[in-house]
């Protein structure tokens, strides 16, 4: 199945504690079906001093959330569903809100 989510899209969360903020994505994890959103979904990460990183310390970096609880933002700044068109010869995501293309 074609990726309705990829890294740099502009995303909003849709439920938990991190509802309605924004983000671009950084990473997908399509086998575990999570996305990584910068500045979303903070986790506090415990780390032991080692020669890369002497002070150690608690770190804060951002937790996978489930890719059903996101949704890419269309040009207006709402949330929108993902749908698929053949333009030419090439596949392109669409926008379901707006109709438009959804670059990336």
């Amino acid at each position: 199945m074609a990726a309705k989510i990829k890294k740099g899209d502009r995303v909003v969360v849709l439920t938990g504690k991190d509802k309605g903020r924004q983000g671009p994505v950084l990473q997908v994890l399509p086998k575990e079906d999570r996305v990584v959103v910068q500045g979303l979904n903070m986790v506090q990460r415990h780390t032991r001093p080692t020669q890369s990183d002497p002070q150690g310390g608690i770190k804060n970096k951002e937790a996978a959330l489930h890719i059903s609880n996101v949704a890419i933002v269309d040009s207006k700044g709402k949330p929108t569903r993902v749908g698929f068109r053949v333009e030419g010869d090439k596949k392109v995501r669409v926008a379901k809100t707006t109709g438009e293309v959804i670059n990336g």
